[in-house]
């Protein structure tokens, strides 16, 4: 046993000297450390903005048809998916009561043209009788106001066959604008009731009329304005780029788990003949302006502490810290407005 901690005992000691030698007091040589570097050099840069989007029926794009009167829907001649025009009928409605009440209109008219045309014969009568002095001026003033009274009278019954006909008409349901019916909100049978707000019977979406809502962050929203150029993509379609330009900014911000962000409305210029449908989640790229001849470090190399931004500077063995001030980037590289110049050496990490 003694025999045994003679021989293990100076093999320990010896391994932990020599782990102690080569972890800790052997020499590190300088040259052996792997430190990256880039210089600094200007090149041109173009920068945009990719943000998430949602498709949207532009203002007018999406139409809701519906009655101004009421009644009983006698033909419904839509359902959804259907592509209409403008002008085409869409429902009918039962016409039976309107009909009769024109008709008892024009009955009316056709009394009222009767009276006007005997005032009328009348009252010259009278005047020829006044010029002979066969009647008084009381008489002849009867006679003319009788006139006045079936003229206005005539006047009404043409007003009242007007408004009937016009009413006639609100039993016809027409296509107001060219589209597909995305929904249908009632059925033949039903009765529908006009009130403060005219039912619906469909909805009808102009799929050549849509747009993109693209959700901006607010650490953007500066760089965009109206007329960039963008491209955007939907899941259904991947390995098509769409391509539209920025047309309006919201004023308003929309504020979601306390991020802020701004919508930008993006006009769809050109379908690639397909077939987009609102509420599409689009993926949007705005292209923003580019830079040319600027000055740029590699993105990766910027240090970000406290609002502020570091790059550190290599000047033979010595490492120093320096402030900057930043302008445009791309996805690689970034615009450095102040604190840097040509050719100096940036560490990256």
């Amino acid at each position: 046993m003694k025999k045994t901690f003679l021989i293990v005992g100076p093999l320990v000691i010896l391994t932990t000297a020599l782990l102690v030698w080569v972890y800790v007091l052997k020499p590190t040589d300088k040259n052996e450390k792997n430190v990256q570097t880039v210089e600094v050099v200007r090149r041109d840069i173009g920068s945009s903005v990719l943000a998430t989007g949602i498709i949207k029926p532009q203002v007018g794009a999406e139409v809701k048809v519906g009655s101004r009167i009421s009644g009983v829907v006698e033909k419904l001649r839509a359902n959804i998916g259907d592509y209409v025009r403008a002008g085409q009928v869409i429902a009918e409605l039962d016409n039976a009561e309107l009909t009769a009440k024109l008709n008892q209109n024009l009955a009316n008219l056709i009394k009222a043209k009767a009276d006007f045309e005997y005032a009328q014969l009348n009252l010259e009568r009278q005047k020829s009788l006044l010029n002979q002095n066969y009647i008084s001026q009381q008489q002849y003033d009867i006679a003319e106001n009788a006139f006045k009274v079936a003229e206005a009278q005539l006047k009404q019954a043409e007003a009242n066959v007007e408004v009937s006909k016009v009413q006639l008409s609100y039993t016809t349901i027409y296509a107001l604008t060219s589209g597909v019916i995305a929904s249908v909100s009632t059925q033949e049978g039903e009765t529908v009731m006009a009130g403060l707000a005219a039912p619906t019977f469909v909805n009808i979406i102009d799929l050549n009329r849509l747009e993109v809502q693209v959700y901006v962050d607010e650490t953007d929203i500066g760089k965009i304005e109206k007329g960039q150029k963008s491209t955007f993509t939907v899941d259904t379609y991947l390995e098509t780029d769409f391509k539209g330009k920025v047309t309006a900014i919201y004023p308003k911000a929309v504020i979601q788990d306390n991020v802020v962000n701004y919508i930008v409305v993006v006009e769809i210029e050109d379908f690639q003949k397909k077939i987009l449908r609102p509420e599409m989640t689009a993926v949007v790229t705005i292209q923003l302006e580019s830079r040319k001849n600027v000055l740029t470090v590699p993105s990766n190399a910027i240090i970000r502490e406290k609002g502020e931004r570091f790059v550190m500077v290599i000047n033979g063995d010595v490492q120093t810290r320096k402030k900057i001030k930043t302008g445009w980037y791309d996805s690689n590289y970034t615009e450095v407005v102040d604190g840097l110049t040509d050719g100096e050496i940036v560490l990256l990490p």
